[in-house]
């Protein structure tokens, strides 16, 4: 497929290069909601540190979001605020909620991918100097759910474990807060 280049004094983006950009405007405000959704429920269910931990990421994500939407907008484009729908709210299990932040955020990282493949791919530089920062970011976020999904192996959640779970979770949210600085 040729893509279609529109060239103007106002506009370096590539149309195509917007739409993939768009896409994942929307991916990141859903993942925004879909934390915020998963944290009140680990607030509800007495999961405090895991709430105060989804909270932040929940902001983070946001954070990603209008980070992207500025960059379409400052390359000439038309970022499109998301419709988000489809949160889920409710949850069996305090290890189902980390289960699926790992599987949501592989998504996420192969999105990223594909929009840098596509960059690299007609030669937009700019985006993908750009989204270089998004790739390091997914290994972050990966890792970091990968550790936290760990947790439950690690430790087990009978008797005390959840509880314990709850306050290590605390401490990964401590040490993501150190080392971006906030």
């Amino acid at each position: 497929m040729k893509v279609k280049e529109i060239v103007t004094l106002q506009r370096s983006l590539l149309v195509d290069t917007e739409k993939l950009l768009n896409k994942q405007v929307e991916m990141e405000g859903k993942s925004s909601a879909y934390y915020l959704s998963m944290a009140s429920w680990c607030d509800m269910m007495g999961y405090a540190n895991a709430a105060k931990y989804l909270y932040t990421h929940a902001d983070e994500e946001r954070m990603h979001m209008m980070k992207i939407f500025r960059y379409i907008n400052e390359a000439g484009g038309h970022a499109i605020q998301p419709e988000i729908t489809d949160i889920r709210h409710n949850f069996n299990s305090l290890r189902e909620v980390f289960e699926l932040i790992l599987e949501h955020e592989i998504k996420v990282t192969k999105a990223i991918n594909n929009i840098v493949d596509h960059a690299f791919s007609v030669k937009d530089f700019a985006t993908f100097s750009f989204m270089q920062w998004y790739v390091t970011e997914q290994r972050e976020e990966e890792t970091m759910s990968r550790r936290a999904l760990e947790l439950f192996d690690i430790i087990g959640e009978e008797g005390v474990g959840l509880w314990t779970i709850d306050q290590e979770l605390g401490k990964l949210h401590n040490a993501s807060v150190q080392a971006s600085g906030e």
